[in-house]
């Protein structure tokens, strides 16, 4: 049976329990226009740490105003819904499905997964807590997909996740069985200016050798600035980041996305830390190994945007009924550039974890980000965060977004 369009409402008061009732009286007016109202069963909490210290109450909140409900969450610097977001504010956006309880099961360190056949699984985590990486290639094993989609909980103090419970430290999260069909796509916002070279040589986090060649010359001389002293240099490398690849992570025609002048999914992009003059190398954030490959890129707002709308276009292509009913073929036909996509029966609702460096001025103006996704996707429900790192596949990535749209027809 097709999922019902998700429930959701988002609201913003310096109280919480004032912008809890408002999202509330959204979500069940929504309610009342259904249909076939079914009890929901799974939600999303997504707050900003603004409300980091009340978590405890919103939880116990969201409890009593719709019990039997399972929740999962996380804190951000900033928070989004459908066509807007939230930064600098205290605000609340929250999400209710009707899933069929035997199809998901909420997961965390105090209640680990058990005798549940997961297809893939939505995970929030502290990007404080020890050896994450394994944690989340852990998790992703357990999965009969691999496909794991989520984020890191920021915040400028505490960050806070949610899983029945508002936890610090650990991994977290809902698991679905194969019967819930997602659409996941990552967006990339940086894009390559140097060609794409295999690491040779490495030492940790340092990499001294590119395709033989000392990987602090390539970097310059990618930034045409091997005539200058690496100090003198330091303005632009500190806008310099890394992308990486692993060794398999190719196209279908075997070349990587790198060479096409774009990011795809397989590059993880990593801050450049430091360089080592006297090896002629570079240390980036993450630990490098021989083989993998790495170019150098940058952030870049019009590259952000063209990615954000192509895998828009391609979760609405993979989402689109065969056949529109009437009214929605016309309304899509004659939707003008500066209005949404009118809504699909193909999703019923969606999360979009986008990182924390991507929101606001990145795009141009304030919820330019949101607004290209419900344009492209239309009016839909839609929760999400702003991420100390994103999570899509067994990979923790950065500069990314992520969008994860459940399907409501089978």
């Amino acid at each position: 049976m097709a999922l019902q369009r998700f429930l959701h409402g988002h609201a913003t008061h310096p109280d919480w329990r004032v912008a809890l009732a408002l999202v509330a009286a959204q979500i069940e007016g929504q309610r009342r226009e259904q249909p076939r109202p079914a009890p929901s069963t799974l939600g999303w909490v997504y707050l900003t740490d603004h409300y980091s210290a009340q978590a405890a109450a919103i939880l116990a909140e969201l409890r009593q105003r719709w019990p039997g409900v399972d929740w999962i969450g996380a804190s951000g610097v900033g928070i989004a819904a459908s066509g807007i977001e939230y930064f600098d504010e205290p605000a609340l956006s929250l999400l209710l499905a009707d899933l069929p309880r035997e199809q998901f099961r909420v997961f965390s360190g105090a209640a680990p997964l058990r005798r549940f056949i997961a297809s893939t699984a939505q995970v929030h985590a502290d990007p404080a807590t020890a050896e994450l990486a394994d944690l989340i290639r852990d998790m992703s094993a357990r999965t009969t997909t691999g496909y794991l989609f989520g984020g890191l909980a920021s915040a400028r103090s505490q960050a806070v996740h949610v899983a029945n419970e508002v936890l610090s430290g650990g991994l977290s999260g809902v698991a679905f069985s194969p019967a819930v069909d997602v659409v996941s796509r990552v967006t990339q916002g940086c894009q390559p200016f140097g060609p794409l070279r295999k690491v040779s040589a490495v030492d940790a986090n340092v990499v001294t050798a590119l395709d033989g060649e000392p990987a602090l010359d390539c970097l310059l001389r990618d930034l045409k600035l091997d005539a200058v002293e690496p100090r003198e240099a330091l303005p632009r490398l500190r806008e310099t980041l890394v992308g990486l690849s692993d060794p398999n992570d190719t196209l279908a025609d075997g070349a990587t996305s790198a060479r096409r002048g774009a990011f795809g999914s397989e590059t993880r992009v990593r801050h450049l830390i430091g360089l080592d003059v006297a090896r002629r190398g570079i240390a980036i954030g993450d630990i490098a190994e021989p083989g993998m490959r790495l170019a150098f890129c940058s952030r870049n707002a019009a590259a952000a945007r063209r990615d954000l709308m192509r895998i828009c276009a391609e979760i609405r292509e993979e989402t689109e009924p065969e056949a529109l009913p009437l009214a929605t073929a016309e309304a899509l036909k004659n939707a003008g550039p500066g209005e949404p996509a009118p809504a699909q029966t193909g999703i019923a609702g969606a999360i979009y974890v986008s990182c924390a460096g991507r929101g606001g001025p990145h795009f141009g103006a304030p919820s330019a980000e949101l607004a290209i996704v419900r344009h492209a996707l239309g009016d839909v429900p839609l929760v999400g965060f702003f991420a100390a790192g994103e999570i899509a596949r067994h990979h923790v990535y950065g500069y990314t977004g992520v969008l994860t749209v459940f399907r409501s027809a089978p």
